[in-house]
């Protein structure tokens, strides 16, 4: 099957939009919430959202980092392939903190397991959100849901879902292909 587009530039912009007046309307000066990018993919999503945040409300001073869980994942060391670590950049405590992670695409859970896992390193938060994407839906392995969500798609095995980011043309793009 060839690539098949799920969000064009202009839809992932509307949702970006979206996604960021659900967060201030839940969390209104972010005094007591931080915004946490889960790396790889998840990096590019904060820095689009960071970005809305300065440009539609310059006067909310918010808190932001990034977070490896690389270690923490439940897959590392039982594959030939050797996982390599990103780098965290939290320079703050998230003691009592309302923390928001941010990832492009939620599928097994697994991913967001681990970061939770490893979010503990930083201190204990006083509560967990989810923010993505895209989450495809019906392929769970662990009971996690996104608290807010951009678009829900269902998917079939061996679809693979791509979320471009391309900074030069600002042409984003969400793709979906089947290799199966």
């Amino acid at each position: 099957m060839p690539k098949k587009i799920l969000l064009d530039s202009k839809k992932i912009d509307l949702i970006l939009n979206r996604l960021v007046c659900e967060l201030v309307e839940n969390h209104k000066d972010f005094n007591n919430t931080v915004l946490i990018g889960l790396q790889p993919r998840g990096t590019y999503l904060i820095e689009k959202i960071l970005d809305i945040f300065k440009k539609k409300y310059p006067n909310i001073n918010i808190k932001s980092g990034i977070l490896d869980f690389t270690f923490f994942r439940d897959d590392f060391r039982r594959s030939e392939k050797t996982l390599k670590a990103s780098s965290t950049q939290i320079n703050f405590s998230i003691e009592n903190k309302n923390v928001v992670l941010i990832d492009d695409v939620l599928f097994t859970g697994r991913s967001i397991k681990a970061a939770m896992s490893s979010i503990d390193s930083y201190g204990r938060p006083n509560s967990i959100e989810l923010l993505v994407l895209i989450d495809r839906r019906y392929k769970r392995e662990i009971p996690i849901q996104a608290n807010y969500c951009g678009a829900k798609i269902d998917t079939f095995k061996g679809d693979k879902v791509n979320v471009v980011w391309n900074e030069n043309s600002k042409k984003d793009v969400i793709y979906i292909e089947n290799n199966g």
